[in-house]
């Protein structure tokens, strides 16, 4: 029952993302639109490249909806709404993330063409910037935490939630919580107006409704795991806790799919340079900063 009522939110959410999507890029606000699409491309003819990676082709889509789920499913709607409570959860988000890549690269390679092809290499350089500054923020969640159990994570910001505690590292994870979703202006794989679409511009009918599907679930799972991670999950007055993770992640949803569009769209070096110059430095300062702060906190009640 529980794992049917995490991918019913999941779904849920991916309506309102995909809404809130075409509301940023067009303008209108459409609620019907990806009802309406979603309708349209399983009605129209799927078409097959001539020459593809058949293999690659067909599994890239699914990979990519599976590896968001699979994210998903350790990160807490309210206490006791979960599918699992692994002990290393917070690193389980991570891991399944990066079949993001795998996903993307398949989706670039397989059906033989090179808008798509450049459009899944760009993603893995992408991935080469991203994955180091997101996994050290997390160490400094689950350091405040003393765990990786996403629930205790949720549990340790009673008081004070991490984005208060530790902004650098909310801000740093954030920004690499975009990049996996390829928002822009971090949208190198797919880049309407240099590659046609990248890494979705082969598929079309049933396959391009999946990989529609699959990026705003990626969406979802990714603001729901700033939610979790930063912003206090479910604790909130008032309102029931289901509540308050829904709201944050679709408020943390929405600054996602705005913020990026009045940024111009990074080059791949530029966006390695500023990772690898700027934001593993701050997600190192602020694991040293965290540090300090536990380690003087544990000194003054030892004193007491």
């Amino acid at each position: 029952m529980t794992t049917v009522l995490i991918i019913l939110a999941l779904l849920v959410g991916a309506y309102l993302v995909a809404v809130l999507e075409g509301w940023v890029s067009t303008g209108r606000f459409r609620p019907a639109a990806p009802v309406l699409s979603g309708v349209a491309l399983l009605g129209r003819e799927s078409l097959v490249p001539r020459k593809p990676d058949r293999i690659f082709f067909e599994v890239g889509p699914v990979l990519l909806l599976v590896s968001a789920v699979l994210a998903a499913a350790v990160l807490p709607l309210s206490p006791g709404l979960i599918i699992t409570d692994l002990a290393t959860g917070a690193l389980f988000v991570n891991a399944a993330l990066a079949y993001v890549m795998v996903a993307l690269l398949m989706a670039g390679w397989g059906p033989d063409g090179a808008y798509a092809m450049v459009g899944g290499f760009r993603f893995l350089g992408q991935l080469v910037g991203y994955s180091m500054p997101i996994v050290m923020t997390i160490v400094g969640v689950a350091m405040r935490a003393e765990s990786l159990v996403t629930t205790q994570i949720v549990e340790s910001q009673a008081t004070l939630p991490n984005a208060v505690y530790q902004p650098v590292g909310f801000v740093v994870f954030f920004v690499a919580a975009m990049s996996v979703c390829f928002l822009p202006p971090f949208d190198l794989p797919t880049a309407p107006g240099e590659l046609a679409g990248g890494v979705t511009a082969e598929y079309t009918g049933w396959r391009l409704a999946v990989m529609r599907l699959a990026r705003a679930v990626l969406v979802v799972t990714l603001a729901a795991s700033v939610t979790v991670f930063y912003l206090g999950g479910w604790n909130g007055p008032v309102l029931p806790p289901w509540a308050w993770t829904a709201a944050k992640t679709l408020a943390v949803a929405a600054v996602m799919l705005v913020a990026g569009r009045h940024v111009p769209r990074l080059r791949e070096e530029h966006l390695l340079a500023w990772y690898w110059k700027i934001a593993i430095p701050l997600a190192l300062l602020n694991i040293l900063y965290v540090g300090i702060v536990l380690i003087a906190g544990s000194s003054s009640s030892m004193s007491m």
